[in-house]
């Protein structure tokens, strides 16, 4: 089977809810990393065959297949396509499947990937809300078939953490600790330029905005997002945020026909479901069945990157996994550095890839949970 190629990576900075990046239009901000993009690499704007983009809640500034939008509004070719992915949390993840996919295939040589949210601008989960509290849409009211099958079981991010929590027996306390650790990771990160490689300023902002100096006090201190998930606090999930991500997946024959230099090779993709209640469980079997198919074990990767999109949902992965701590999320997690739906996945793979150019690994997987109890897993080899 034909090979697929990671060119480049790049990213905007994470901006802080109401911060600096919270005016840029969310067009503007997928076209800030795609004109990054194309201008970093030889190949011309118009031999690119695709462009693949992650975005959850594809309503006001983020409709009308930003995909397209983006890459026209960063001036680019106009012969080139463009096509919007949702697979919730890790829709980005999924426009680099697609794309690896494409070029694996032969029917694609040169597509331009990534993804973007305005969060901001466009809470999560706006095009479901309805006139409900913030975090707990119910698209599944009024479903006869969803009723037959699931009843009334709740089904929302928050619960799901909750019962991961006491599932694997993770105390408030502990995840505290995690989440302190994930942004004393980060502002160690950033104070040694460790992203400096993979940011591109935007706006006057050059660095994540997101990650914070705090303390175990400062945590306690937090009320639950509801009392019915006493665990579960603003700081043991991940922040909101606004940020876009881009990568450039090529072939082999691209990668002779423009001179490139290939910074990783796509080594496996997959995509696997779990339990829907359960919501935030699926990473761990989806990596258990990418491992066994890649014919590889959990210590021959050299660095993780998987999603916080809360505490326990990172720490059951561990638990079940027996991964080295040190080597997962090591420059902080989404706990500190956000979460901006649509792009998490480009912006995970980005650092990883930088992260294991930095510290000469071999192979670094990525992995991340998903509405509907989904998880995608990609491995990818340095070379």
């Amino acid at each position: 089977m034909a090979e697929a190629y990671i060119v480049d990576a790049l990213r905007s900075p994470t901006g802080k809810r109401k911060g600096g990046l919270s005016h840029v239009h969310a067009i503007d901000l997928g076209a800030h990393v795609l004109k990054a993009l194309v201008e970093r690499n030889v190949i011309p704007g118009e031999e690119y065959d695709d462009v693949i983009f992650g975005c959850v809640d594809t309503i006001g500034s983020q409709a009308g297949d930003i995909a397209r939008t983006a890459w026209l509004a960063a001036g680019l070719a106009m012969n080139v396509p463009g096509t919007t992915v949702d697979r919730q949390c890790g829709s980005s993840q999924q426009a680099l499947h697609f794309a690896a996919q494409a070029v694996m295939s032969g029917t694609q040589d040169v597509v331009a990937v990534g993804g973007v949210q305005t969060m901001t601008q466009i809470p999560i989960s706006s095009a479901m809300l309805a006139g409900q509290p913030l975090g707990f849409p119910d698209p599944f009211s009024g479903s006869k078939g969803w009723k037959a099958r699931f009843g009334d079981q709740p089904v929302n991010q928050f619960y799901a953490a909750q019962r991961i929590a006491d599932h694997w027996k993770l105390s408030r306390h502990d995840m505290e600790v995690f989440a302190l650790e994930s942004h004393r990771r980060a502002l160690a990160a950033i104070a040694a330029g460790h992203f400096e490689r993979e940011i591109v300023a935007l706006e006057g902002v050059t660095q994540d905005e997101t990650p914070r100096v705090s303390t175990l006090e400062k945590m306690a201190s937090l009320e639950p997002v509801d009392p019915t998930y006493p665990s579960i606090t603003a700081a043991v999930s991940s922040q909101t945020c606004d940020a876009s991500a881009a990568l450039l997946v090529v072939s082999e024959a691209a990668l002779k026909r423009y001179k490139l230099t290939p910074r990783a090779r796509v080594h496996h993709i997959s995509v696997l479901a779990d339990d829907p209640i359960w919501h935030l469980t699926a990473p761990i079997p989806a990596t258990r069945a990418a491992l066994k198919k890649a014919g590889m074990g959990i210590n021959d990767i050299d660095v993780v990157e998987i999603n916080e999109a809360f505490a326990s949902v990172v720490m059951a992965w561990q638990k079940e996994l027996d991964y080295d701590p040190a080597r997962m999320n090591p420059l902080g997690g989404a706990i500190a550095l956000g979460h901006p739906l649509g792009a998490t996945g480009a912006r995970l793979m980005t650092t990883l890839l930088h992260e294991l150019e930095r510290t000469g690994g071999r192979y670094g997987l990525q992995t991340m949970c998903e509405g509907g109890g989904q998880a995608n897993v990609t491995i990818i080899e340095r070379l």
